[in-house]
């Protein structure tokens, strides 16, 4: 995949451009965003990610084109994932929900230029040791068991992590209780200090580099091509602001995402082992030669992955009906 400078720095202005009208046109003002707006805009963005794919696809083949999709869905389905974190961290903080969207769209840019960084440094090492894909194989089959170990428990574990963010936060920070509208700084008795709204800030950054360290290694097992990787990334944190407050309560009644992206994770996982033995030059394996190992295209990892969230989706709406009928 040829991918000129000029396309480069085009795709990078556009997504910025998006950004910064995302920003002037709804969260400047601050407001609580109505179910309205943030459907119609969430159908905006992820209409623009699929038109991107269908112009992959023309301008590079259906192979890249079908790398892009695969790789977009399942980084968008690992963001939804992280709505359950950001509502945690949200509820946690007693954020004003007319604030919640310029915390959400800053976090949202931080994990767009922290991912940008991981996936140079992980672009640079593929290129020069094949062997990394071992270690990303054996990360995600190890985030996908304690994905499914954390099943049920995501609050407790996200909650303990806070605290010990905020308790750092608070002995290098003077902090103040008290919210000064959407401010990160406020004065008080001529003193400056950073607000609870810093202090979001700051766990949700810290969230996000835990996201990223799981969404590259996954899109990397999906397509090896840094374009790919960096715009199926970026279209997925876009428009998240916007999913947040559509799905709500929703996020709620998903009981049985994290089982069905533990499965994802870990198909990924073994693909990318599979891909490494098929590119072995480890001396003790195979004395440096390639194993031959069945390899898995981009279809049936796309069938699989789509497949899965489906089930796991209305598994989960399913549970959730039984659940209020019980309730009733």
């Amino acid at each position: 995949m040829n991918v000129s400078l000029t396309v480069w720095i085009v795709t990078i202005a556009v997504i910025l451009g998006l950004f910064i009208f995302d920003f002037f046109a709804h969260v400047r003002t601050p407001h609580e965003p109505t179910l309205k707006e943030s459907g119609f805009w969430s159908a905006v963005y992820i209409s623009i990610a699929l038109a991107f794919g269908g112009f992959v696809w023309w301008q590079w083949g259906g192979t890249y084109g079908g790398e892009y999709y695969a790789g977009f869905i399942t980084e968008k389905a690992l963001s939804v994932d992280n709505l359950f974190v950001f509502v945690i961290i949200m509820a946690k903080f007693a954020v004003p929900k007319a604030y919640q969207q310029k915390v959400l769209l800053l976090g949202i840019v931080m994990a767009l230029v922290m991912r940008g960084a991981f996936i140079a440094v992980g672009a640079a090492a593929i290129s020069a040791y094949s062997w990394v894909f071992y270690l990303f194989g054996a990360f995600l089959l190890f985030t996908a068991i304690k994905l499914l170990r954390e099943s049920g428990h995501e609050e407790e574990v996200e909650e303990e992590r806070d605290s010990r963010i905020v308790r750092f936060v608070k002995k290098v920070l003077r902090t103040s209780d008290e919210y000064d509208r959407d401010k990160l700084f406020t004065k008080k008795a001529g003193a400056l200090m950073a607000t609870p709204m810093l202090m979001v800030l700051i766990v949700i950054g810290f969230s996000d580099v835990l996201f990223a360290l799981d969404s590259i290694p996954a899109i990397y097992g999906l397509t090896s091509e840094p374009y790919i990787v960096f715009t199926a990334n970026a279209f997925a944190l876009m428009g998240l602001r916007q999913l947040y407050f559509l799905l709500g309560g929703l996020l709620d009644r998903l009981v049985y995402l994290s089982y069905g992206l533990s499965i994802i994770l870990g198909f990924i996982g073994v693909k990318l082992v599979l891909h490494a033995l098929h590119e072995n030059t480890l001396p003790f394996i195979n004395g440096g030669h390639h194993v031959a190992v069945p390899d898995i295209s981009t279809p049936v990892s796309l069938a699989v992955i789509i497949g899965t969230l489906v089930i796991t989706t209305i598994a989960s709406l399913a549970r959730s009906r039984k659940d209020d009928e019980l309730a009733e």
